[in-house]
C-alpha cells in the first residue's frame, strides 16, 4: 500500500510566518505556488481545518475526503496567530522554544499533540489495511505530518521531527504492507513528493 502525507496549500498566515494551529484560515487565492499533480487515490483522509478540506478538494476533487479531528496542528495558545518577532521578547516563549516549557501558554504541549497526531494516522492506516486500499492520501499540516513520520519511519529511514518539514502541497510517498504494519508498525521507502 501507498500512502501519500501532503501538507495543505499555503494559507496567509504561513506566509507571513505566523504560528497558525487553531485558526481556520482558508488557502490563499490565487495560490502563490504550483499545484503538483498527484496519482489517484482511493481514500483521503483529512484535517477538518478549512485550509486541508479545500486543499483536499484542489489535489483530490473525486474522492470525498474523511475527517479525523485529530489530523488537526497543534494548539499555539498565547502564541496563535503570532510572529516570532512578536513573541521573541517573551520569556515564556523563549522558555517554550528552549524546551523549558512543554505547552504554549493555554496550549497543547508537544507530547499530547504528537500522541493524537500518531493515534489518528495508525487508525486510518489499519482501516486502510482492512479495506484493501491501494493508495491514500493524508491531507493535514506541516505539524501532524512532521509528528507521523517521526514516529512511524522505519529505523533506517528515521530523522527527528523538524527533518520532516514540508513546503505546502508536497510532502511524502510511503509504502506499507499489512504484514509488516502488524509486526512493526513502520512506514518504508519514504520519498519527498510534490516538490
Amino acid at each position: 500500500m501507498e500512502l501519500l502525507l501532503i501538507r495543505h496549500a499555503p494559507t496567509p498566515g504561513n506566509l507571513e510566518k505566523r504560528y497558525i494551529g487553531r485558526t481556520d484560515e482558508p488557502i490563499m487565492q490565487p495560490l502563490p505556488v504550483p499545484i503538483p499533480s498527484y496519482p489517484q487515490v482511493e481514500r483521503v483522509y483529512i484535517s477538518p481545518m478549512l485550509r486541508c478540506r479545500q486543499t483536499a478538494q484542489l489535489l483530490f476533487g473525486g474522492c470525498k475526503p474523511l475527517i479525523l479531528e485529530d489530523l488537526r496542528e497543534c494548539d499555539f495558545g498565547a502564541f496563535e496567530g503570532k510572529k516570532y518577532a512578536q513573541l521573541c521578547g517573551d520569556s515564556r516563549y523563549r522558555a517554550w522554544i528552549a524546551g523549558e516549557l512543554d505547552a504554549p501558554p493555554g496550549g497543547e504541549s508537544a507530547a499530547a499533540f504528537r500522541s493524537r497526531c500518531c493515534a489518528a494516522f495508525g487508525h486510518a492506516v489499519r482501516l486502510c489495511i482492512r479495506d484493501k486500499i491501494a493508495r491514500a492520501a493524508f491531507v493535514a499540516h506541516g505539524g501532524t505530518l512532521m509528528a507521523i513520520l517521526e514516529r512511524y519511519a522505519n529505523a533506517r529511514e528515521a530523522q527527528s521531527f523538524y527533518a520532516w518539514q514540508a513546503a505546502p502541497l508536497c510532502g511524502w510517498a510511503a509504502k506499507i504492507t499489512p504484514d509488516a504494519w502488524i509486526r512493526e508498525q513502520a512506514l518504508f521507502d519514504i520519498q519527498p513528493i510534490g516538490g
